[in-house]
């Protein structure tokens, strides 16, 4: 016999189990035993070599052994379920459970979310970390909330973006007038890269290779990591360490699916997805350090580069005054909490 909770989608069976299955005692005292099962889709947009990926699977493991086997998550990653915005929209209608999305892409429906890759805002990761485990991350997933989304209280590292070319070597703002560049669906990634001179394209991630190998872009502004998983460095001759934003991505779930979930389950599955959080934090500073060691290898050059000229550009451009005035004062405050003065 199958039962659908009116709070779940068709995607999500509840099975009730037999007398045997009644008898099992869960790793958590207080747990709902018994019959009900939790079969929930997990999507990402991201090579399954990737660390995200690698400990999304440690914790679906984790998970799975914590409750006895009535939470099981199945992943989907590298697109199999469609890009970013189909994916999106697939968890907010609630066909898809839960998914992993930057901070950048999100702010299409929750646009503080976008505040993170304020372009040379953060100095390090100390202050990265301190501001999204702190009152800003407070402060973004009560909006997600608010758009009938559910965020875990660690974000996940996409880490510091890097420019990428085919063409030349990014070593000024000069060398981004008129460069065709990929950057993801976001206002802020749009206007930071047309301050620059740049000529931003928003593309999916899934068609990002594509666009580079057939030349409808030139670079794209990517973290390494992703460069190496994605096997950018095939279409690409350049690196330039710019590190000009930061951006995570929030493990998000169908707001209605979270709040329908017992809450020793819901406190199973937050604490082992935000310990694999932390873990993958160490591990993509740990790639990128190779990843800088290793693209010479794959013929392609790697450069250091000053970030001064390119912050003045953006600064003379009016860009820090535009989007302090499209964020609230109580955003913007937080940010500069963590961040120091945006100037």
């Amino acid at each position: 016999m199958i039962v659908r909770s009116p709070a779940m989608t068709t995607t999500r069976r509840i099975f009730l189990s037999g007398a045997a299955a009644a008898g099992a005692s869960l790793a958590m005292p207080g747990i709902v035993r018994g019959e009900t099962k939790f079969d929930l889709k997990y999507g990402t947009d991201q090579p399954m070599a990737n660390p995200l990926n690698v400990r999304l699977l440690e914790a679906f493991g984790r998970i799975a052994k914590d409750t006895n086997g009535v939470v099981q998550i199945q992943l989907f990653p590298d697109n199999q379920l469609g890009d970013d915005s189909n994916m999106l929209s697939q968890l907010r209608s609630g066909a898809l459970d839960m998914f992993t999305l930057t901070t950048q892409i999100l702010s299409r429906i929750v646009p503080v979310c976008s505040i993170t890759g304020m372009g040379f805002a953060f100095p390090s990761n100390k202050e990265v970390w301190e501001a999204l485990d702190g009152g800003l991350g407070a402060h973004m997933r009560a909006e997600i909330a608010k758009a009938g989304l559910f965020a875990q209280e660690k974000i996940w590292d996409l880490s510091w973006k890097t420019m990428t070319s085919s063409r030349t070597p990014i070593l000024t703002p000069e060398d981004l007038n008129g460069f065709k560049i990929r950057v993801p669906a976001g206002a802020l990634l749009v206007s930071f890269f047309k301050a620059l001179g740049a000529s931003p394209a928003t593309i999916n991630s899934s068609e990002s290779y594509t666009a580079l190998q057939t030349k409808v872009v030139d670079g794209l502004e990517v973290p390494l990591a992703t460069f190496q998983t994605g096997r950018y460095y095939e279409v690409q001759k350049y690196v330039s360490l710019t590190r000009q934003m930061w951006d995570g991505q929030w493990s998000l779930a169908n707001g209605a699916l979270w709040k329908s979930l017992p809450a020793d389950i819901q406190t199973i599955i937050a604490n082992n997805l935000n310990q694999s959080a932390l873990d993958q934090r160490a591990d993509v500073v740990a790639l990128e350090n190779q990843v800088i060691l290793d693209l010479p290898k794959h013929g392609v050059e790697v450069f250091k580069v000053d970030q001064k000229p390119f912050h003045e550009k953006v600064k003379s451009a009016g860009f820090y005054t535009e989007w302090k005035g499209k964020f609230s004062p109580e955003a913007w405050a937080l940010l500069e909490k963590y961040a120091g003065p945006i100037t």
